[in-house]
């Protein structure tokens, strides 16, 4: 008996995979920033020659989770070394006390101003900004733009003599750190975005010129993929309050980049959750372990944090049997907290997909490497999912319904 199969192909094979996301490379401009020639960018901001020392900006979503991402990331250890030129403060949030919360941080006659909108007319964005200019002196002395040359943002700057970057019209707003809207703010700041976009180009070659990455990243697109209606829900557990922020902008990556209606016109998805160990340890870990098989696990680990910080060597009476912990360093002990929550995940009952991410240590190359990663790898799970992972009709449509409701109530 003779039985030829003739089953259509579940999924499309790596080859295939790989050739559309070199294809698609062509288009898509953020694939092309980490190999960006800065010279240009840092002169011309040099040559503003702006003395403040705080800067305010002012955006919200991929305008800002970026850049704050990889700001609270080096911070304190930019602090430490006396390499923070000004000080980051973020406006996204329309909520009143928050706004007013942060303005109260700042000095606002030292503050250099940044507003951020791809499209120019955010709606959030402009009503923080027009806060702004009506409690203080806002002009070319104090302010720069980063925008669409095309955007009504822009022709605002121009009609104002006011300083303005581009955003690529190819490259999409939780797809744009690694473009002006973050290396314009963050090379004031003191960053070194020559690294940043060393650590980001690292990752892009490794894959493209199909090294170590390229089989890695495939394979974990592929299970998510293939595994998509048991394990849908997809935890990153950062070991490091300075990776809350990355967290953030994986949220938004993730989810606003693969929620779509595919080609065959079926919802698919993949929901992103951020945790924060040790923190996250006395909270979602349990669910984590015994709760529902539908999450895989990510756990991202700092290796060296040049921080030195011990545990103090004092004996408390009633607590000796603690006394171990005597002099060990932080990083040893949060590292240890994150190998033994992997060990507990990892062996029960061994059915929880995990993977580790390692970073070697805080600097502007590693978090572009993890950055880059991302993208990278969400737009490959986007190709296996058969959707356009660069739009968001879901976003645009409550937009709109909002600005009928603003202008209803005007």
């Amino acid at each position: 008996m003779k039985n030829k199969l003739y089953y259509p192909q579940v999924s499309l094979s790596d080859e295939q995979i790989f050739a559309e996301i070199k294809r698609e490379r062509e288009s898509i401009g953020y694939y092309s920033l980490p190999h960006s020639d800065t010279t240009f960018l840092k002169a011309r901001i040099d040559s503003l020659n702006f003395t403040q020392k705080q800067i305010a900006v002012i955006g919200i979503g991929g305008s800002t989770l970026g850049t704050y991402a990889i700001y609270n990331f080096m911070k304190y250890n930019k602090q430490n070394s006396k390499t923070l030129k000004k000080e980051l403060f973020f406006f996204e949030s329309t909520d009143p006390v928050n706004l007013n919360g942060t303005l109260s941080q700042l000095n606002l006659e030292d503050t250099l101003f940044i507003v951020i909108s791809k499209s120019g007319t955010t709606i959030e964005t402009i009503s923080i900004f027009k806060y702004l200019m009506s409690i203080t002196k806002i002009d070319k002395s104090n302010l720069l733009v980063i925008t669409e040359n095309d955007s009504k943002l822009n022709t605002f700057a121009k009609a104002n003599d006011i300083n303005s970057f581009e955003i690529p019209k190819n490259v999409g707003g939780r797809f744009s750190v690694l473009s002006n809207v973050g290396l314009v703010p963050l090379y004031l700041a003191g960053f070194n975005i020559d690294e940043l976009l060393k650590g980001a180009k690292n990752i892009s070659t490794s894959f493209f010129e199909q090294h170590e990455l390229y089989d890695h990243l495939i394979k974990k697109a592929r299970t998510y993929y293939e595994f998509k209606d048991v394990y849908n829900i997809n935890a990153v557990f950062s070991y490091s309050q300075l990776l809350e922020g990355f967290n953030k902008w994986y949220i938004q990556l993730w989810g606003e980049s693969l929620g779509k209606i595919d080609i065959n016109n079926t919802n698919q998805g993949l929901t992103p959750i951020g945790l924060l160990g040790p923190v996250d340890q006395h909270s979602f870990l349990q669910l984590i372990v015994e709760g529902q098989r539908d999450k895989t696990v990510t756990f991202i680990k700092i290796k060296d944090f040049k921080d030195n910080t011990k545990i103090a060597s004092i004996h408390l009476e009633g607590l000796e049997e603690l006394d171990y912990i005597n002099n060990l360093d932080f990083e040893d002990l949060i590292n240890l907290q994150a190998d033994a929550t992997i060990a507990s995940v990892k062996e029960y009952k061994k059915d929880i997909p995990i993977d580790l991410i390692e970073i070697e240590e805080i600097s502007e190359y590693e978090i572009g490497k993890l950055l880059f990663y991302y993208e990278l790898l969400t737009s490959i799970v986007g190709k296996f999912l058969r959707i356009n992972t660069y739009d968001q009709p879901g976003v645009e449509g409550g937009k709109i319904i909002l600005k009928e409701m603003l202008k209803n109530k005007n």
